[in-house]
């Protein structure tokens, strides 16, 4: 399992990364089996998130990020352009990619999701095993 952390709000990504690590134990899958890749912002998960697909490495990919919305169009920038690259990424390299990325009006409703975290990793697990019982995977 590849896990990609933005580092920008890492006061609440750094939850949702917790939150992903214990579904993750909790699933049976141990701390050794899983690589943690920390990215500057939100916008960078989905070229991470590429470079672990494409590794052929991994068989799920969880990306954990923070979108806050500011005072200008940035938030709808960043926040779209990561959920369409992650999406890409699982249809390129048909491989399961939980989505933990916040979007948010303010920091509180950041931090009251934080659960987030493991909510994508259990996204994860179940379409890794989908597409394993589907015979679809990128390692096919």
């Amino acid at each position: 399992m590849a896990i990609i952390v933005s580092r920008f709000h890492e006061h609440i990504t750094s939850k949702l990364l917790d939150g992903a690590r214990d579904a993750l134990r909790r699933g049976g899958i141990a701390d050794a089996n899983v690589e943690v890749t920390w990215a500057p912002g939100a916008f960078e998960l989905p070229v991470l998130a590429e470079a672990a697909a494409a590794s052929e490495r991994f068989d799920a990919i969880v990306a954990l990020g923070c979108v806050i919305r500011g005072e200008t169009p940035h938030f709808e920038y960043v926040a779209g352009e990561t959920a369409r690259g992650l999406g890409n990424v699982a249809l390129a390299h048909r491989i399961a990619v939980g989505f933990g990325v916040l979007t948010t009006e303010t920091e509180t409703q950041a931090l009251a999701r934080v659960s987030k975290g493991a909510e994508a990793v259990q996204a994860a697990l179940e379409t890794a095993d989908a597409l394993e019982r589907l015979g679809a995977t990128s390692r096919d």
